[in-house]
């Protein structure tokens, strides 16, 4: 179930996520699991293909304002998003990491990293946040960001049948 946001205040007119969280058909890569209280999406502006985002499906600026049940909900979620990031992309490990300060993005997030087996030592640890922000051309495409996103909501519904793909406009 999805809990839809209130596009009223001037705080959620101005965040892409609650933006993204509100939109009637959003594409692939913005719904690869969506509960009442979460969303998970692929980052954008990165080079490594599975790079997630998990946000809370209300606006919230703090990790202290979560509520009890989106609290409960957020240790499975990482965990499955986990799991479904080793099977379809072979990671080793996830990062997972909230920080919700760059400008424009104080809405909380935490980002879902794959740690492929394969990743350079300089890209390791903190060092993978030079896959983030890079220019258009050094991008994963869309098109494979919602490819990706398919494969992964259907590793989550296959594996954990609670994730199913909730639709946008659920209650």
């Amino acid at each position: 179930m999805l809990t839809v946001v209130s596009t009223t205040g001037d705080h959620v007119l101005a965040c892409l996520p609650c933006q993204n969280t509100a939109a009637a058909d959003p594409p692939a890569r913005e719904r690869i699991v969506r509960t009442r209280h979460w969303r998970a999406a692929h980052a954008f502006t990165t080079g490594l293909p599975g790079w997630l985002v998990l946000l809370p499906t209300r606006h919230i600026t703090a990790l202290t304002e979560l509520d009890p049940e989106a609290a409960a909900e957020l240790g499975p979620l990482l965990r499955d998003l986990s799991s479904a990031l080793a099977e379809v992309l072979g990671c080793v490990k996830t990062y997972v990491v909230l920080l919700a300060e760059a400008e424009g993005f104080g809405h909380v997030h935490f980002h879902v990293i794959p740690r492929m087996p394969d990743q350079p030592a300089e890209l390791r640890g903190p060092g993978i946040f030079q896959m983030l922000g890079l220019p258009p051309e050094q991008c994963v495409p869309d098109a494979e960001m919602n490819r990706l996103a398919e494969r992964l909501s259907t590793a989550l519904s296959t594996h954990h049948p609670a994730r199913r793909p909730v639709p946008p406009d659920a209650n």
